[in-house]
């Protein structure tokens, strides 16, 4: 059965070289989502540091002129959307070097920060592990700004919220 595929490989050789360097050069299309993720991270960088200085110019506004709406409510909400943010910015920054790494090149400087770096992926099981880890705890951060404005009316509701960080505390493991 070797003999007859090699048979063939030599049969066609001038149809079987370009092709497979058209195989190889199509790793490329690869930037089609490598690019746009970095952009999309840095974008999100910015917004989540804008909303922060923003949200300090309120903080600062409000102690200086001891008008408006109470701020204590809506700092730390704010926060917690700003780090939700971040960490899906971290997400589209692993995703995008992880696939260039794997379809394009090694990094040479996240090689030279050794393997447990997050840009430094070797299968697709490691990239999705290392997106899945930080797309959970950004899911805890969600998790955690939804429970920041409930109010207690019940011993039960106290309850389900312990059972429900219990799940999410289970979820990280």
């Amino acid at each position: 059965m070797k003999k007859n595929k090699d048979a063939s490989a030599k049969s066609y050789p001038h149809l079987e070289q370009p092709f497979e360097k058209a195989l190889w050069g199509s790793r490329l299309l690869v930037m089609f989502a490598v690019v746009p993720s970095i952009f999309a991270a840095l974008m999100l960088f910015c917004i989540g540091t804008l909303d922060i200085f923003k949200l300090l110019k309120h903080v600062v506004d409000y102690y200086i002129s001891q008008e408006g709406p109470d701020i204590h409510d809506r700092v730390v909400p704010q926060i917690i959307i700003a780090i939700d943010i971040y960490l899906i910015a971290v997400v589209l920054l692993i995703f995008g070097t992880g696939i260039y790494r794997l379809f394009v090149s090694p990094i040479d400087d996240a090689e030279n920060h050794g393997t447990s770096h997050p840009f430094n992926v070797h299968s697709f099981d490691q990239l999705k592990d290392k997106i899945a880890r930080v797309v959970i705890l950004a899911v805890i951060i969600e998790f955690f700004r939804a429970v920041v404005d409930i109010r207690f009316e019940t011993p039960l509701d106290a309850i389900y919220l312990a059972v429900s960080i219990l799940a999410l505390a289970g979820g990280c493991f």
